[in-house]
């Protein structure tokens, strides 16, 4: 009876081994489903975009991409953020040698004071700039002095420049502190000057560093859409903007398309520059440069970036809070729920945002084939995309196909803030998953666990910290937003950006100082949950 005994068993052990990789291959199908419904609907935006600019008769489409004022939107656009990334390499990359390779005092505070800038929004640095030193404002009307004008393409190079080169920055900074600093010190002693030892060694190891920061900087530019304009500069976004506006939707979604051609190219330039080939990693800060009598000049310059960026846009906001000027306007007075509806709209884009992140992160980072790769590769078009081409496109989605969610409620919106900041939660839970211990799952397994319950009580436990980072982080940035919130705001429903842009609208800046410091909390906010999240060290 034995060998009977012993035959029944291993029978009873074949089923259950069996039954537990069918169900593995039944959750890993599951898992391909769900994350292929999420990217189909982050990507499906583009597919009603290029619909509505295929509407457009070729002959008309072809008359509208080749007239002059195409080609000088373009090229206003390419110079605007060709501009803003080499300023950007130029302020950030010296900053971040100073802060890391130089014997620098107090290299913490210049640090933060380096990073800082990311605290404020450029639109509202620009809305602060504009009304004091734009043409016909207050500089012009208290002194009439002859001062260059900070507004219209030369305007937002300079703003979109001071908040965007901390990417750069702090890219660079990483790669300086994570290089290895012994091939520099060998140079030196080969007799190469420092400027030759930067080039020939320093550069090739941060160069994907400075590429990463390079191509923030750029996507940025390219799609900003609240400096310029605030400052009437005729690029891509503002245009795109104003056409919609303006009933001209053929030629607003003709335009989109190119700039999101342009976007792609971008990408693809970063991905040949940006090659690590030459990258080397090490721990060893390596010998300090000696700033000499040049320590208190590059002191200052640090400062007075600080000053520029942070200092006097507080001081106008905070001018605008205690005086009173011009005829009141009842429509813009504060309101607390201004921001309550700001919140709402987050706290529900995170919620959102996290529900879909969780099948693609999880699927990416637990199968590490080419589907699930390409799925989430996928779900990264809308970060990609600027915000005013994703809000076009769900425009025409409202209008054409769901005309009772189109401004009369908030889930096309919040559809909007997901397809736009989604990756941000996607990264964050899938950094979480990578970290989970294979063998935790696997006693789950043994013990007879299905793979639903496994995942509620063990896996959602141990990756929950990333996604409440990846809720934080979409539900800071969804406060940011503006061009999809003008476009697709629910009637009535007014939050701070809106109240921000119409009081640019209406010259009556004192009426977005409030909504502005708010804003710029919940950015400082954005900030820190970035340099934690992506292992920046300030020390």
């Amino acid at each position: 009876m034995k060998p009977v005994t012993t035959y029944l068993d291993a029978s009873e052990r074949f089923e259950s081994v069996r039954g537990r990789i069918g169900g593995t291959d039944r959750s890993a199908f599951a898992l391909a489903a769900l994350s292929a419904v999420v990217a189909f609907l982050v990507v499906s935006p583009m597919f009603w975009l290029l619909w509505r600019a295929g509407t457009v008769p070729p002959t008309e489409a072809y008359d509208l991409l080749v007239s002059s004022r195409t080609a000088l939107i373009t090229a206003n656009s390419l110079a605007l953020t060709a501009a803003v990334t080499l300023c950007s390499i130029l302020i950030g990359v010296p900053l971040a040698v100073l802060t890391t390779r130089t014997d620098l005092p107090y290299p913490r505070l210049f640090t933060v004071v380096a990073a800082l800038p990311l605290v404020i929004p450029s639109y509202i640095g620009a809305i602060a700039f504009v009304s004091m030193f734009g043409s016909g404002g207050e500089i012009d009307t208290l002194f009439g002095t002859t001062i260059p004008r900070v507004d219209g393409l030369r305007g937002a190079v300079f703003v979109i420049t001071l908040y965007t080169y901390p990417y750069v920055f702090l890219t660079t900074r990483a790669a300086l502190l994570s290089m290895d600093s012994s091939l520099v010190d060998a140079a030196r002693t080969l007799d190469a000057s420092r400027i030759e030892a930067f080039r020939r060694v320093t550069l090739p190891q941060i160069r994907p560093g400075i590429a990463a920061g390079a191509l923030l900087a750029a996507l940025y530019a390219i799609s900003d859409f609240g400096t310029p304009a605030f400052m009437r500069a005729t690029v891509f976004t503002s245009t795109i903007y104003w056409e919609f506006g303006g009933f001209n939707v053929e030629y607003a979604a003709l335009l989109a398309l190119q700039l999101v051609a342009i976007v792609a190219v971008i990408l693809v330039i970063e991905a040949g520059i940006g090659r690590d080939e030459d990258a080397s990693g090490g721990t060893g800060r390596g010998a300090e440069i000696n700033l000499g009598h040049w320590k208190w000049p590059s002191m200052g310059a640090v400062l007075s970036i600080g000053v520029l960026t942070l200092v006097v846009p507080l001081v106008i906001f905070t001018s605008w809070l205690i005086r009173s000027v011009g005829d009141p306007i009842p429509s813009l007075e504060f309101q607390p729920g201004f921001a309550l509806n700001s919140v709402y709209l987050a706290l529900l884009a995170a919620f959102v945002a996290c529900l879909f992140a969780l099948p693609v992160a999880y699927y990416s980072g637990r199968t590490n084939s080419l589907l699930s790769r390409v799925l989430e590769r996928a779900t990264y078009v809308g970060f990609a995309v600027p915000g005013v081409v994703i809000g076009l496109a769900l425009v025409f989605l409202g209008t054409r196909t769901l005309p009772s969610l189109y401004r009369q409620g908030v889930w096309l919106l919040v559809f909007a803030y997901v397809v736009r900041f989604l990756p941000q939660a996607v990264g964050t839970v899938r950094s979480s998953v990578l970290q989970i211990d294979e063998g935790v799952i696997e006693a789950a397994r043994t013990l007879d666990a299905g793979p639903l319950d496994t995942f509620r009580r063990v896996t959602l436990p141990l990756i929950m910290p990333g996604v409440i980072a990846g809720g934080v982080l979409v539900f800071l940035t969804t406060m940011k937003e503006l061009p999809m919130t003008l476009m697709l705001q629910p009637i009535g429903m007014d939050t701070l950006v809106i109240v921000i842009w119409n009081a640019q609208n209406a010259l009556a800046y004192r009426y977005a100082a409030l909504p502005a410091f708010i804003l710029i909390v919940v950015s400082g906010l954005t900030m820190v949950v970035l340099l934690r999240q992506e292992g920046y060290d300030i020390t």
